[in-house]
C-alpha cells in the first residue's frame, strides 16, 4: 500500500513510483532530491512547450486574477480567442469548437456528436491505439487498458492496424495495395451499410509505437467513410500542435477529417483543456436540433487563458517548424544510439519529435535499462508489455542537449542488452 492518500494510475499502489517534481525550466525538469532530469517524453506527452515557462505563468496569473469562475454559456475574451484561432488553424470548412476538460472528454464528445448527428451507433477504431481512459473512449482503444474494464460501449468494431513494419496481412508496404485502409471499408460494409456513425483514428499512432501511415492511407479511409456516409474523427490528442512537425499531423497526408480531438499540447500541460473542432457539415445539424453535451467546467476560464497563450507561443518561438527541423536529427541519432546488429533491436521509426524503437527484451533487460535511464536522469517512455520506447522531447529542446540524452540512452540500453545476454547466457 503506497503512504500517499491519493491513487497513483495505471500501476498496482505497491509498485507505484513517486517522483517529488519541484520544478523545470525548458526541457529540463528538478527533483527534490537536487536531480535535474532531461525530459525526453514531455511528461504524458503534453509538454510540447516545455517546463517553467514564464509566459504561461504570466498568462495563468493574469486570468486568475480576472475571472475564474464562469458557468458554460458564458462569453469572455479568452474563450473567444482561443475558439477563433483554433478554428484559424484547422482547414477551411471548420466552423465550431466544443470545449473540454482533456483528451478523452474530447473523444466523448466527438462520439456523442457523431452519434446524434448520423443517428447510427456504431464505431470503429484499430486494435494498436489509445484514446483515453473514460468508458467511450477506452472502448474505443485497443491496447492493454481496455480489457479489464469491459464490456464498454456496445456498438465498437476494431480494424486491424497500419503496422508497416509487421503489417498484419503479412505486406510489405513498397509492395503492397494499402489493404490496412482497404480492410476499413471492408468493415464499413460488412457492418451493415451506413450503419457506422464514426470512424475513430489516432492520426498518428503515438504511445502504441508511434506508427506512421503511407500517404496513401488516410485519403483512402476518407474515401470510404465518404462512400458510407460515415464521419470521420482525427484523434490529434498526442500527434496535434507541433508534436510530427505540423500543427496537426494529418496535414502531412492530404486529408480533411470531419472532427479533431485536441488536448495535451494545446496548453502544453499548463492548465487541463480539451477541444473538438467540428466542420460545419456537421456543425450545422445543430442549428435546429439539441445538442446534447455539456459540462460544468466548460471552457474554464484558465484553461482558454493557457490555450491562447500557447499558440501564441508556437508561433512566436517558430516551435512548429523547430519539430519539423529536429525530427530527422532525432530519429538519426536514436538510431546511432542502437548497437548494430543485435537481435534485440527491432525497427525504428519517428516523425517530426515523436520516435519509437522495438526491443525485444527480458524483463530484467528493461529492469536495467530504466536503472540505467534513471542513473542519467532521462525522462523516456519505456513500454515493456509493447516492447517499445517512444522518445517525445519538448518542442523547445535544445539541439545539443537532444543528442546527449540520445547518447545516454544508448549507453543505458549498452548495459541492458549485456544484462540481457547474461541472464540468456547458460549457467
Amino acid at each position: 500500500m503506497s503512504d500517499y492518500p491519493f491513487f497513483f494510475t495505471w500501476t498496482d499502489q505497491r509498485r507505484a513510483v513517486p517522483i517529488h517534481l519541484t520544478g523545470g525550466d525548458g526541457a529540463f525538469v528538478d527533483t527534490a532530491d537536487g536531480g535535474r532530469w532531461l525530459d525526453l517524453a514531455s511528461f504524458s506527452f503534453q509538454a510540447n512547450l516545455g517546463h517553467g515557462h514564464p509566459r504561461m505563468r504570466a498568462a495563468l496569473a493574469k486570468q486568475a486574477e480576472e475571472l475564474c469562475v464562469v458557468m458554460p454559456n458564458a462569453i469572455f475574451p479568452a474563450k473567444q480567442e482561443l475558439a477563433q484561432r483554433l478554428l484559424e488553424l484547422a482547414p477551411e470548412g471548420f466552423s465550431r469548437v466544443f470545449f473540454t476538460l482533456g483528451g478523452a472528454e474530447a473523444i466523448e464528445n466527438a462520439l456523442k456528436i457523431a452519434r446524434l448527428v448520423t443517428g447510427r451507433h456504431k464505431l470503429i477504431s484499430r486494435y494498436r491505439s489509445y484514446h483515453g481512459a473514460s468508458m467511450g473512449a477506452l472502448s474505443l482503444s485497443g491496447d492493454w487498458r481496455r480489457p479489464p474494464l469491459e464490456p464498454g460501449l456496445a456498438g465498437v468494431v476494431h480494424a486491424l492496424d497500419c503496422y508497416c513494419d509487421r503489417c498484419p496481412f503479412g505486406h510489405k508496404v513498397d509492395t503492397c495495395q494499402r489493404e490496412c485502409a482497404r480492410h476499413i471499408g471492408d468493415l464499413l460494409q460488412l457492418e451493415g451499410p451506413r450503419s457506422v456513425a464514426a470512424v475513430v483514428l489516432e492520426t498518428v499512432v503515438g504511445a502504441n509505437g508511434v506508427l506512421i501511415p503511407p500517404s496513401e492511407y488516410w485519403p483512402m479511409v476518407r474515401e470510404a467513410c465518404d462512400r458510407h456516409g460515415t464521419l470521420l474523427v482525427a484523434d490529434e490528442v498526442l500527434s496535434g500542435f507541433g508534436r510530427t512537425g505540423r500543427c496537426f499531423a494529418f496535414e502531412h497526408f492530404d486529408v480533411v477529417p470531419d472532427m479533431i480531438c485536441l488536448a495535451k499540447g494545446l496548453t502544453g500541460g499548463y492548465a487541463p483543456l480539451g477541444a473538438v473542432l467540428v466542420h460545419d457539415r456537421v456543425a450545422r445539424h445543430f442549428d435546429d436540433n439539441v445538442l446534447a453535451c455539456g459540462l460544468t467546467n466548460y471552457a474554464h476560464p484558465l484553461g482558454c487563458a493557457a490555450g491562447v497563450e500557447a499558440l501564441a507561443i508556437y508561433a512566436d518561438e517558430g516551435l512548429f517548424e523547430r519539430a519539423a527541423a529536429l525530427g530527422p536529427t532525432l530519429l538519426t541519432d536514436l538510431r546511432a544510439a542502437l548497437p548494430a546488429g543485435h537481435a534485440a533491436i527491432g525497427p525504428s521509426r519517428g516523425i517530426g519529435l515523436l520516435a519509437a524503437v522495438e526491443l525485444d527484451l527480458p524483463a530484467s533487460g528493461w529492469k536495467a535499462l530504466a536503472a540505467g535511464l534513471d542513473a542519467r536522469r532521462l525522462f523516456v517512455h519505456l513500454y515493456p508489455s509493447r516492447g517499445t520506447v517512444v522518445f517525445a522531447p519538448p518542442l523547445c529542446i535544445a539541439e545539443a542537449d537532444m543528442k546527449a540524452g540520445l547518447a545516454g540512452f544508448g549507453e543505458a540500453l549498452a548495459e541492458a542488452l549485456r544484462a540481457a545476454d547474461a541472464d540468456r547466457s547458460p549457467s
